[in-house]
């Protein structure tokens, strides 16, 4: 099959915006909650990290309130640590779910030597949820659902539904093509918001897609049909949009000034407790 080939779609998706992000190292910032993410809220943050097989940097404890992040590995492994007491490698497949609440330290980087690469999501969460109890779940390749091509990171795809629970209409898949393989993506009902991250090869929607870019769609729910021109991987998120303002920390994302006075309160407390314990 030629690698200009395309797929024919009568109702193809408007992309309204892409770009490579800024990259600084083995970091590509894709978006950011002061940028593109006051377009794709709930969807805040967005980095691809690729250490290109040499070490890995290791960022140290840091806090998070109002928000939840997932890592996702796509290949190699990363260490983490976190203030709810969990420690350990994930490795390729694998998936740190982090829901930080009212407040929440956690660390990682460099896992086993080699190649490393994945991407990490911020979710910013709604009034019920911002000030809420931190959880850390760290899921293995093998608990992640798959349906077709398609991993559930968060949600549910065609039946497959992620263990994790959010309580928000949201959908975060990681997708595996092989070159020539063709793929559908339907968003749920009021999934208007839509986007997606290449992190491997290239793809056609018929517009090619390549290695390091985000796209994001149109509103609405039209689905999306996928020609893989390479081996190709990437994510894709849908959402019902966020209905919240975005109210930042630097660390921090929130709904309103009040609770992200609050998130702070928590996040200094927690901090003073690591000092003493000698961790920071």
């Amino acid at each position: 099959m030629s690698n200009t080939a395309a797929i024919e779609s009568d109702q193809a998706r408007a992309i309204v915006y892409r770009s490579r992000g800024q990259s600084h190292g083995y970091i590509t910032r894709l978006m950011s909650p002061g940028d593109l993410g006051r377009v794709l809220k709930p969807f805040v943050f967005l980095d691809l990290f690729d250490n290109r097989g040499d070490v890995f940097p290791t960022f140290g404890l840091h806090p998070h309130s109002g928000l939840a992040t997932l890592t996702y590995v796509a290949e190699g492994s990363v260490s983490y640590e976190d203030t709810n007491n969990a420690t350990g490698i994930l490795r390729a497949g694998g998936v740190e779910w982090m829901r930080a609440g009212k407040g929440v330290w956690h660390a990682g980087g460099a896992g086993e030597p080699g190649l490393t690469r994945g991407f990490q999501l911020w979710v910013a969460l709604p009034p019920d949820l911002e000030l809420g109890p931190s959880e850390s779940v760290y899921q293995p390749a093998a608990d992640i659902p798959q349906i077709g091509p398609a991993r559930v990171l968060l949600g549910e795809h065609e039946g497959a539904k992620s263990s994790t629970a959010i309580a928000m209409s949201i959908n975060y898949l990681a997708v595996t093509l092989k070159a020539g393989e063709r793929w559908r993506y339907q968003p749920p009902q009021g999934h208007s918001v839509l986007w997606l991250a290449m992190g491997k090869g290239r793809v056609s929607i018929p517009e090619v897609l390549e290695h390091g870019e985000i796209i994001v769609f149109e509103p609405g729910e039209t689905p999306v049909d996928f020609l893989a021109l390479d081996d190709a991987e990437y994510v894709i998120g849908s959402a019902v949009p966020h209905p919240h303002d975005l109210v930042l920390g630097y660390y921090s994302v929130h709904t309103s000034a009040q609770a992200l006075q609050i998130g702070e309160a928590q996040i200094q407390h927690i901090r003073r407790g690591l000092v003493e314990q000698g961790r920071l």
